[in-house]
């Protein structure tokens, strides 16, 4: 995200703009834009050294002179591309359900059940992981496994049912999410 916002800050100058602009349409050399823009060598090289350490221009050497070209890839790419947050970040609903339990959880035990909706489906989905996928498990059987995390087992069954995580169909408990 930061060298986006880099890009973004580099991008918010007039002269640069400029410079840009011309390299669209062919490759230049310092001299040559400056003497266009009416601005010292100084300025230019200045400004193609920072656009260059972005990574929005190149420079190959020709004989006398250090020729500059567009990285055409960053500009052929959308701009939702370039203010979009990699994926590399970590998933801000993950981050919050793990601060959730660990806020509700302590030694493996469910301290307190939530009142706040979001928060007990996070937690009643994390007790929840006990349970198997295509497995049917008789009421004790259920009160049992919920019984390791929290003593009001029948709450807590009846709110999966009620969030649609488990079914029961006479005493018969199934796992759906």
């Amino acid at each position: 995200m930061k060298e986006k916002l880099e890009l973004l800050k580099l991008l918010a100058d007039e002269t640069r703009l400029e410079i840009l602009n011309m390299l669209l349409t062919e490759d230049s050399y310092v001299e040559k834009i400056a003497c266009e823009l009416s601005l010292t060598p100084a300025t230019i090289c200045y400004h193609l050294k920072k656009m260059e350490a972005a990574g929005v221009v190149n420079c190959s050497r020709s004989q006398f002179y250090i020729i500059y070209s567009l990285n055409r890839e960053i500009f052929d790419k959308p701009l939702f591309e370039l203010i979009k947050k990699d994926e590399a970040i970590v998933d801000t609903e993950e981050k919050y359900k793990k601060e959730v339990v660990s806020n509700f959880f302590k030694y493996g035990r469910l301290t307190q059940i939530p009142t706040q909706r979001k928060k007990r489906e996070i937690v009643l989905a994390e007790i929840l992981k006990q349970f198997d996928f295509d497995r049917e498990y008789g009421e004790k059987e259920v009160n049992k496994i919920i019984l390791r995390y929290h003593e009001d087992f029948c709450t807590i069954r009846r709110e999966m049912i009620a969030f649609g995580m488990m079914t029961r169909d006479h005493e018969i408990y199934k796992r759906v999410k």
